[in-house]
């Protein structure tokens, strides 16, 4: 909103500073400070609120360390985190874009889902909380909201270029700073195409288009796309979802994943970075750097009050939201498939209580006793009752967590 106020007074008044409000990287800035200002200052208005409603966490009876003291801890305080992603998103960011359209609605959507749950299981005093089957239902909706964007709407499209030079287009601009910001461009050609396109991390021509991969369904490749869309979205929430079980292990995570796809963002949205890595540029992703920093900032607002020992729960009203949006700005970018490597504590864990499960469910039928691989599933629990504190697993979850953005970056050059 204040995107378009600025751009009048600047055309119409010549106002002083509005035209700052052009630039990416400064609405970014202003984007993480409103973030982190909201959730952090506000989140203690948030938790006071939520214990006089007597809005506590319902702890499963475990045996591991330091769980029973969790009890009554108030949760839903994934409600912070979205309204530190939203309000930013929508003061800062161009709400004519589509992909922050889609952004919006996928943190309302599975925010809703997740509200949903964590209400029944508050309010309702059900711990199972919102059955499976509506969840799965909350996603594949979103899968195909999402889906069906990407592929059919006429403003999704990737750029090629029949001629570029880096240097004369830095030359056009007024300096090379506002080259790179700006996104300068002069003296080359180039055609916007509507593809279904994907990156291929480790390969040097790494371009996947899902229409030579669903070309057996015939006529029908949409399909695939979207099956496909609403596979990752489903896996990725629920990775998150299944995360969120230590204090600030799924806000930390999260936050890493947050600027490793900010960055990649950027790179995308760019013409002079895109061509330089030798990458798709994607026109107008570049605005979704602001809604990166505004979901960096709440995640780390949110750590204020959510490291050990947590004062507040997110509840699957804030881990849902976080999957769902994770996922669809991998999707938006074309980075769906560097996921696994970006969101690898997502996937270890979400593997974990896949690999107990089915090896259980395997021993019980073989020897008629079930049997288990890890002490307790989901992973990081395993490490718990090894007698890890919990500050440190979380901690050290993190700096893999680092370590696998580290190397998803590297994929950039490293083919």
């Amino acid at each position: 909103m204040l995107y378009y106020l600025f751009q009048y007074l600047d055309k119409q008044f010549d106002f002083v500073g509005a035209g700052v409000f052009r630039y990416i990287s400064f609405r970014a800035v202003a984007a993480i400070v409103l973030s982190l200002f909201i959730t952090a200052v506000y989140g203690r208005t948030l938790i006071l609120y939520l214990i006089k409603k007597q809005v506590g966490e319902t702890i499963r009876d475990l045996p591991i360390p330091g769980q029973k003291q969790k009890q009554g801890t108030p949760t839903m305080g994934g409600i912070i985190i979205i309204l530190g992603i939203l309000v930013p998103t929508l003061l800062f960011a161009r709400l004519d874009n589509i992909y922050i359209i889609l952004l919006i609605i996928t943190s309302i959507w599975l925010g809703l889902v997740g509200f949903l749950d964590d209400y029944i299981k508050v309010f309702k005093k059900n711990k199972a909380g919102l059955h499976g089957t509506f969840k799965v239902i909350g996603q594949i909706g979103l899968g195909l909201i999402v889906g069906l964007t990407l592929y059919f709407n006429e403003k999704i499209t990737v750029r090629e270029y029949s001629s570029y030079n880096v240097e004369v287009a830095a030359k056009s601009s007024d300096n090379f700073a506002n080259a790179l910001d700006n996104n300068a461009q002069a003296n080359f050609q180039y055609e916007d195409v509507k593809k279904t396109s994907t990156t291929v991390p480790f390969i040097k021509d790494n371009e996947l288009r899902y229409s030579e991969v669903f070309s057996f369904m015939g006529g029908f490749e949409w399909l695939g796309y979207v099956l496909v869309v609403i596979f990752i979205i489903t896996a990725v929430s629920n990775g998150a979802n299944i995360t969120d079980g230590m204090d600030g292990l799924a806000a930390g995570t999260s936050a890493i994943i947050g600027v490793t796809l900010g960055i990649l963002a950027y790179v995308s949205g760019n013409t002079i970075f895109a061509e330089y890595l030798g990458i798709m540029y994607i026109p107008n992703s570049g605005e979704l750097v602001i809604f990166c920093a505004a979901f960096v900032g709440a995640c780390i607002g949110f750590l204020w009050y959510n490291s050990h020992p947590a004062q507040i729960f997110m509840g699957d009203t804030g881990s849902l939201a976080l999957g769902g949006i994770i996922a669809t700005l991998a999707l938006t970018i074309r980075k769906e498939l560097m996921l696994p490597i970006i969101c690898g504590i997502f996937l270890v864990e979400n593997l974990s209580v896949v690999v107990q499960v089915a090896y259980f469910k395997y021993t019980k039928r073989k020897y008629g006793e079930g049997r288990r691989i890890f002490k307790m599933s989901p992973i990081h629990h395993h490490y718990q009752m090894l007698g890890y504190h919990e500050s440190k697993i979380v901690t050290r979850f993190w700096i893999v967590g680092i370590l696998l953005a580290a190397i998803a970056l590297g994929t950039l050059k490293l083919r």
